[in-house]
């Protein structure tokens, strides 16, 4: 990747097509990156600034929005119409290790704005140790629903008792990921390496974040105690492609 800084978006798209990801899946990266390569197509026939399409990279805007497109496409799918996802069910939302989830910061955003108002209140520790803070804990029903992270959007499963036994962390068939989480994630990273030199592109952790919220911190205190290392969302992207 050139150390020169991009001067225009066609500079960005050049960088986009000579980015190389380490592992994941080939065919998911290929096709992100021929969706960027239009997103930002698109933005230069539009005649936005640099500046703004390059915030709407690190920001992770542009991959919300191709990943969103994607889970679209995958709405009428098999594994969404034999989903046993039901209100209050939330055994998905007992998060596993540190971070919960990693998210990007337009959704870190997002989420500390739904759940800021509810600083104080009970949240979803006070039904599981380990639950989202995001949580109800009387009707375990996502407080942040609108705003909630594309992972929590892209998961499945046909068996609520599957997971279950993945929440007390016991492997079990079924529950999974839509595509669009991994596209979203590959989107993200392919932004990055466009983005070098120019700014950092930052991930979050999905726990830390939404604790924040509920406990009264403001916004920039809660992105630098949810900001991760750069190598966490190399990490996701393998875990998202099974590598």
């Amino acid at each position: 990747m050139s150390s020169k800084r991009p001067a225009s978006i066609s500079d960005l798209r050049q960088r986009v097509a000579r980015a190389r990801l380490p592992g994941g899946d080939r065919t998911v990266t290929e096709r992100a990156r021929r969706m960027l390569d239009l997103y930002l197509e698109t933005a230069d026939a539009h005649g936005l600034a640099l500046a703004e399409v390059a915030r709407e990279l690190k920001s992770g805007t542009a991959a919300l929005r191709i990943g969103g497109a994607e889970l679209e496409q995958q709405a009428t799918s098999a594994a969404l119409r034999d989903a046993a996802c039901a209100p209050g069910c939330a055994f998905c939302c007992i998060l596993a290790g540190e971070d919960g989830a990693v998210i990007f910061e337009a959704e870190a955003r997002a989420l500390h704005e739904a759940l800021v108002p509810l600083a104080g209140e009970p949240d979803g520790r006070a039904w599981s140790a380990r639950a989202c803070p995001a949580l109800d804990p009387e009707t375990r029903a996502c407080r942040a629903y609108a705003a909630r992270p594309m992972v929590c959007r892209a998961y499945v499963s046909p068996d609520a008792e599957a997971c279950r036994q993945v929440a007390d962390g016991i492997p079990a068939p079924g529950p999974g990921l839509l595509g669009g989480r991994a596209v979203s994630l590959a989107v993200q990273m392919l932004a990055r390496a466009a983005l070098q030199g120019v700014a950092t592109v930052p991930s979050f952790s999905l726990s830390a974040v939404a604790a924040a919220a509920v406990e009264g911190r403001e916004i920039d205190a809660a992105l630098r105690e949810a900001r991760h290392k750069p190598r966490v969302m190399d990490d996701e992207r393998k875990r998202a492609a099974g590598d």
